[in-house]
């Protein structure tokens, strides 16, 4: 169906597509310099519409993005991207879907085991390429998901866990002074396990200084020089947060010296950057280990480990997914139970025979 535009000499490509009301619809894309490349493009359009998996992965990439629109946030699509433009597409783009074989995957991951990348960054590039086969299999009917019969790149957790201890943020925090915005903020940080996107993300609205409990609804991040706020990371991270007399008396105060205002407002009206380059310049003044401003996060939970709080608390409490990444996280924290396992079965089996 391409013709070629009298006017401007250059090709158009057109074709049909069925809306979701099973309405036949003519899409036109102009600009083609050829004919060959307008032929070329309605043919990968077609192949979008159907879902044939002769599209190549290159155009799969962009089927998968207008499906996730909803989905996925703007910030996750801009990463993703970057990956699947940096190490993916350059080897698969032109490969048909269907044809990509467990042999060319392996292939592809050892060139990608020759760059040195970390273990942890390797498992996001494979993530990617898992991601759009799983879709293909799942909405598309691939038949055959190479990544499957491929061992995954990486590891979950190759990087020791970094935290402070209490006595250890107390030389931290002792740094500031209490009406100092920073104090508030680490304070937060420490005392709650909040991501520092959901604290920087924080209005006076979000504290209910009657029940002592903090409101996590939504993230704070800086995108292309802006400032963003979204939904938080996953919908469990919508929370409600019990927080300490102390803590919520400290909010308290801090809100009250900044007469007039909004409830709407950001507490915190700061970088992450600005909050990274406070942390390290006072770490450093205190003498302490380097850590980075998630490990606060870090802090938090180790401490209520142990102080013997229950896994599923914690897990509620940071807004984990899933109780696995609880445990995959801080799982070895928790203290060995197995002597005290073998002490009551040997126990219980003193008690029978006794009795």
């Amino acid at each position: 169906m391409a013709s070629k535009d009298k006017t401007t000499g250059l090709w158009i490509a057109q074709w049909y597509e069925i809306d979701v009301y099973g309405k036949k619809k003519r899409h036109k894309k102009r600009g083609f310099r050829t004919m060959r490349e307008a032929k070329q493009y309605e043919s990968a359009a077609v192949l979008k519409e159907t879902g044939n998996m002769d599209m190549c992965l290159r155009d799969f990439v962009e089927q998968y993005f207008s499906d996730k629109e909803n989905e996925l946030k703007e910030r996750t699509v801009k990463n993703k991207r970057y990956m699947l433009e940096q190490h993916i597409i350059p080897f698969f783009g032109e490969l048909k879907m269907n044809e990509i074989t467990p042999v060319q995957i392996t292939k592809w991951q050892n060139e990608m085991y020759k760059k040195g990348f970390s273990d942890s960054y390797l498992r996001m590039i494979n993530n990617q390429i898992t991601a759009l086969f799983t879709h293909a299999c799942r909405i598309y009917d691939l038949g055959n998901n190479p990544c499957k019969r491929v061992k995954r790149m990486g590891k979950n957790s190759t990087r020791a866990l970094s935290f402070w201890t209490f006595d250890e943020y107390e030389r931290f925090i002792s740094e500031f002074e209490k009406t100092d915005k920073y104090f508030v903020l680490f304070e937060i940080l420490f005392w709650t396990g909040m991501r520092i996107g959901e604290v920087l993300a924080l209005t006076k609205g979000d504290i209910d200084f009657e029940k002592n409990q903090i409101f996590v609804s939504k993230t704070y991040h800086r995108m292309d020089g802006k400032d963003v706020i979204t939904s938080p990371k996953t919908e469990e991270s919508n929370r409600v947060i019990d927080i300490p007399n102390f803590l919520c008396e400290e909010i308290k105060d801090y809100c009250n010296k900044k007469y007039g205002f909004p409830d709407d407002a950001r507490l915190f009206e700061i970088s992450t950057r600005a909050v990274e380059k406070t942390l390290e310049l006072n770490r450093v003044k205190a003498g302490l280990k380097h850590i980075r401003v998630h490990d606060l996060r870090h802090s938090h939970a180790s401490y209520l480990i142990n102080q013997g709080v229950d896994a599923l608390v914690i897990k509620e409490r940071l807004g984990h997914k899933d109780i696995k990444i609880t445990m995959n996280t801080y799982g070895h924290l928790y203290p060995n139970e197995q002597k005290k396992v073998a002490d009551l079965l040997d126990a219980n089996r003193t008690n029978k025979k006794e009795s």
